[in-house]
């Protein structure tokens, strides 16, 4: 295979906060896409990632190809990716990924393939009863206020009204969006329904916003959250984040 990006932003955002949550994960090369799905080691949150082939200026694969990598090393190699660059991947006769950056100079790095032992993860099938869709930094800058008194954050969807609530010891932290024009909010479904999730994996997340200009959230009571970030015809990140269950 040898896939060519012209815009390296889509790869090096992704990997970089794909690393955040996941070590090690297998990669699905395929005529359409580059495709992940992968779990956190705690089994808490699943990540889902896809790079279309339109996304390329050159996408050439053969056949499909599975390669698993070391994020950690492969997000480093990225790092040392400038917007001007032409970032190209491909694989060879021996086990390694090559990827080299090129614009005024030409660098290539070498990746050792792996093996995992681990077996191919399957997306969960959720339903949904809400569907909220906003901008990224309306979503940020709630979780980061609810950050600041407790270590869990409770979304709280009704009609025209989505609420994002944080209770620790002492403190308590309280958010209300409603939808409309000004707020840039849409809410699709009108149960009263509420959910409590982990702020920690939220944040690693919520750095996905770099990589579109929405996101779409749903939820269901006591039941995985699931939040997707995408550009039309480039990317897509989505997570699914399990619930902490309130212990009665």
């Amino acid at each position: 295979m040898r896939l060519t990006l012209a815009e390296p932003k889509y790869l090096k955002e992704s990997i970089s906060i794909i690393s955040d949550l996941v070590n090690e994960a297998r990669f699905k090369v395929t005529s359409e896409a580059i495709e992940l799905v992968a779990m956190d080691p705690a089994n808490v949150a699943m990540v889902i990632f896809k790079l279309l082939s339109s996304a390329f200026t050159e996408y050439s694969v053969k056949e499909d190809v599975e390669i698993a990598i070391n994020l950690g090393n492969l997000k480093q190699i990225l790092r040392r990716a400038s917007p001007n660059d032409m970032l190209t991947l491909e694989t060879g006769s021996e086990n390694k990924l090559k990827v080299e950056l090129r614009s005024g100079t030409v660098r290539t790095f070498s990746l050792p393939i792996i093996e995992l032992e681990e077996k191919q993860q399957k997306i969960p099938e959720l339903k949904f009863p809400v569907t909220i869709t906003t901008t990224p930094t309306i979503l940020s800058e709630a979780i980061e206020d609810a950050d600041i008194v407790a270590e869990s954050v409770t979304f709280m969807a009704e009609a025209g009204k989505f609420s994002v609530n944080a209770e620790g010891d002492l403190s308590q932290a309280n958010i209300e969006i409603k939808s409309g024009e000004d707020t840039k909010i849409e809410i699709e479904g009108s149960e009263k329904i509420k959910s409590k999730y982990s702020i920690e994996y939220l944040k690693k997340m919520m750095n996905a916003s770099k990589l579109s200009s929405k996101v779409t959230i749903n939820f269901n009571k006591d039941y995985p959250l699931k939040l997707e970030y995408k550009t039309v015809d480039k990317v897509m990140l989505s997570f699914i984040l399990a619930p902490r269950v309130e212990n009665e």
